[in-house]
């Protein structure tokens, strides 16, 4: 016990056996940056707006404000949570008492190197792993590594690990491993590897933009060819400088087949969940994050700190025999200083008891398991009833048993209290006899008092949920049937952990089909579980705060961490409970279903457009035509049928459950429109441009396309209400007001219609809004399946549970 020596530790330093670890608890401004600049989207438009920068048109470059701004939102957005995250990472020991040269000193946690020796006390947290090497009554948490939520005795030579916390007792240790060698360090290690969240608006706006990519480079060729030919050609290009020309109508093709309004939306709609949520104390570390929990089907929780907060509770007490002096003794044990998590629980159930003066007492030990006190009334001895009672079988010691059976088939921990006649017993002797039963106390862990609403909640919304833990099954089980897991007053039977099939695959995803509880689970039978559900095609979320948890967290579909947890669950989550309240996740589900339903809605408006811009770029480049608009006539048409319409409808709540198949019935209805539209479109340009002029035919263009576009956007506004219409009166006028302004009208190169093409114009309108209307009643749903459309899609339900 005398310690390493100066010497020693320099040498270990040198060696690098240090203590060293990466105890960052979000993810880093690299990972940030890289996730929201280098995008396939941004690339796509930065090379467009680099064209038309050479060209000098700078009023054809207002769509380059979109890159800035969908890669700010994201930035600037989840920095923020990052910021937030990272002032809450404080360490919880930030020093550690070590013994050196003889004498204790105190070290920054980096500063432990391998082989010190180490004291811990109450309420410490192991810096490092080691063994024990003296044992005063130690106690050790160690539910977050191991999911279990009972202390742990430690005695000589037994191991401690780094992160667990000492609940009772003292003990000095040797350290054996440091740094990333540690328990707790390498599952961190792991989980901190780098992935990103699976997003099914990301990932099917990117599956548009990776056909349009494909299409992209020969189109935009052709498009520029075309003009160059329409313009003069190859010979006059460069001397009157039509080649800026047709640069520009290539991109104002580009651009328009581009959805990038949907891109920027999307960030918008989880920059303002984010946003909503943070007031709920609900950060956000990944935007696309917000939208997972709208998707999700099965909803892993791990019991302690999720269900329970992690700390024991007093259940009951009840009287077995009427023994003068016994809740004043009891008092006395809750009250003692040096008691641990067991006394101080009790100290609920006797708040309103004057305790009882002590005389003498012998303090609990872990190699003991019983402590005594002596009082005017006797002496008395609590511990655990079978140790208490031995093999009796009176009346006394029979009622007893009995209380203890029925409390302990519900997951409860009994402690017994019982009186002697005989002396105080020596802290070294044996218990004394004639031991009389008096008082049982009932305790478990403290259940929060949101679970069971939070619980039910789910359960009618069609999420199934499954509790995880380390702690053991039956106890589990109970706590699960205590908050209602599959509906008030089923029971629920747990599944012992180190029974999984784990080396078979198909047998591990039956188990998790049929069991909802599970006990005694490693962090690597809780990623396998995860696993096991998300092969069976369900979505899942987990929430945790322990190291043993941030494995599932980081391999679920969406990880949930609490505020109060351990920093490498933090770091791994996607969303982070400030708090630690259960009852904000029904929130988060809120948010995620009303950005899944409304994007559905209005993201049909910008496929519609890809759809028409593509088939008239075709179009124009078979027939060396001139392009029907210049780019900033599609950011007008952009702004007034799209961007500002769709940005209003994807705002106000919507509770509808989110179905697999976003994508396609998106394009069941996008497609239609885009092929009718851009039909009309071309239609009336080439009438109108042989007829008049090219610039009366991008009025022409410029009309129709606003006018069905506010058609579109009424037809996925309803329901009808007040502020629908308004918006849509609103962005009608502006449109008129672009043609009416002068200046307006000539910023935009536009002219008045001229009396022959009116009627025309006009027709084709009509036209176009009838056609749509048509494929909002009858092709859509005919294509889709009446089945499948969003109005009577749900969810299927979780299976029914088994009674006991």
């Amino acid at each position: 016990m005398h310690g390493l020596t100066s010497e020693e530790v320099a040498d270990r330093r040198s060696q690098g056996l240090v203590n060293t670890v990466d105890t960052t608890t979000s993810r880093s401004f690299v990972d940030i940056l890289r996730e929201n600049v280098f995008t396939l989207f941004n690339g796509i438009l930065l090379v467009a707006l680099v064209l038309v920068l050479l060209t000098g048109r700078w009023a054809d470059a207002l769509f380059g404000f979109v890159i800035v701004i969908n890669a700010a939102i994201g930035i600037v957005t989840e920095y923020r949570a990052k910021r937030t995250l990272d002032n809450l990472a404080i360490l919880d020991a930030p020093f550690a008492r070590v013994l050196r040269d003889g004498a204790e000193q105190q070290v920054r946690l980096e500063e432990i190197v391998q082989d010190d020796v180490v004291h811990l006390g109450t309420g410490d947290q192991v810096p490092a792993d080691g063994t024990v090497l003296s044992s005063a009554g130690l106690e050790i948490d160690e539910s977050m590594l191991t999911g279990e939520s009972r202390s742990v005795h430690k005695a000589v030579d037994d191991e401690v690990l780094s992160g667990s916390s000492v609940v009772a007792g003292s003990a000095a240790f040797r350290v054996t491993r440091v740094g990333i060698d540690g328990y707790a360090n390498k599952i961190t290690a792991v989980a901190k590897q780098y992935s990103t969240v699976q997003s099914d608006l990301r990932d099917g706006v990117n599956k548009v933009l990776r056909v349009v990519s494909f299409a992209i480079v020969p189109i935009a060729l052709l498009l520029a060819w075309s003009q160059l030919r329409a313009t003069g050609g190859w010979d006059t290009a460069f001397e009157d400088g039509h080649w800026k020309d047709a640069v520009v109508a290539a991109v104002a093709g580009v651009v328009g087949m581009i959805p990038e309004g949907l891109v920027l939306l999307t960030s918008l709609n989880f920059a303002l969940a984010a946003m909503i949520l943070a007031r709920q104390k609900v950060l956000v570390q990944e935007l696309a994050a917000v939208e997972i929990l709208a998707r999700v089907d099965v909803l892993c929780l791990d019991k302690t700190g999720t269900i329970t907060d992690g700390t024991v509770s007093l259940t009951s007490l009840e009287t077995l025999a009427e023994l003068p002096g016994a809740l004043e003794a009891l008092a006395a044990i809750a009250t003692d200083r040096e008691g641990n998590a067991t006394s101080k629980a009790i100290a609920a159930g006797v708040a309103a008891v004057v305790p009882a003066q002590v005389l003498a007492a012998v303090p609990f030990s872990s190699a003991r398991k019983w402590s005594a006190l002596e009082t005017a009334d006797g002496v008395w001895v609590m511990g655990a009833p079978e140790l208490l009672l031995g093999r009796r079988d009176d009346d006394g010691a029979a009622r007893a048993r009995t209380v203890v059976a029925r409390e302990a088939g519900t997951g409860a921990r009994v402690v017994l209290l019982a009186r002697t006649d005989e002396p105080l017993p020596a802290p070294d002797g044996g218990l004394p006899g004639d031991l009389q039963p008096a008082v049982v106390a009932v305790l478990g862990e403290r259940v929060r008092p949101d679970a069971a609403q939070t619980l039910a909640y789910f359960r009618e919304q069609g999420v199934r949920t499954t509790i995880i833990s380390g702690d053991n099954p039956k106890t589990v089980a109970a706590i699960a049937t205590r908050v209602g897991l599959r509906g008030e007053g089923v029971v629920v039977d747990g599944f012992d952990a180190r029974d999984l099939p784990v080396d078979d695959p198909a047998a591990l995803a039956q188990v998790a089909r049929d069991y909802d509880v599970f006990g005694r689970v490693s962090p690597e039978q809780k990623r396998d579980l995860v696993h096991a559900l998300q092969s069976d095609g369900h979505v899942v979320a987990m929430t945790g705060d322990g190291v043993n948890d941030a494995l599932a967290l980081k391999d679920a579909d969406l990880g949930i961490a609490m505020g109060n947890g351990a920093g490498a669950s933090k770091a791994v989550a996607r969303i982070v409970l400030v708090d630690g309240a259960f009852s904000t996740l029904p929130g988060v589900l809120g948010q995620g279903r009303r950005i899944m339903a409304n994007m559905e809605r209005v993201a049909t408006l910008f496929l519609s457009k890809t759809t028409y811009a593509a088939l008239l770029a075709v179009v124009v480049v078979l027939l060396s035509w001139d392009y029907p608009f210049l780019p900033r006539h599609m950011t007008i048409i952009g702004a007034l049928t799209i961007g500002i319409p769709a940005f209003l409808l994807s705002l106000p709540p919507n509770n509808q459950r989110f179905v697999a198949g976003f994508l396609r019935r998106c394009l069941s209805f996008a497609m239609p429109v885009g092929i009718v539209v851009g039909s009309l479109v071309l239609g009336i340009y080439a009438f109108v441009w042989d007829s008049d002029s090219l610039v009366q035919g991008r009025t022409a263009v410029f009309i129709v396309l606003i006018s069905v576009g506010l058609w579109v956007v009424g037809v996925l506004a309803r329901p009808w209400q007040l502020w629908k219409v308004a918006m849509i009166v609103v962005l009608a006028a502006a449109a008129v007001g672009v043609l009416l302004v002068e200046p307006a009208r000539e910023l935009v190169s536009l002219e008045y219609p001229s009396r022959e093409s009116a009627p025309w114009i006009a027709a084709t309108a009509v036209v176009g809004c009838l056609a749509v209307e048509a494929i909002h009643r009858w092709f859509t749903p005919w294509l889709v399946g009446r089945a499948r459309t969003p109005e009577t899609l749900v969810v299927e339900t979780t299976p029914p549970a088994r009674s006991a």
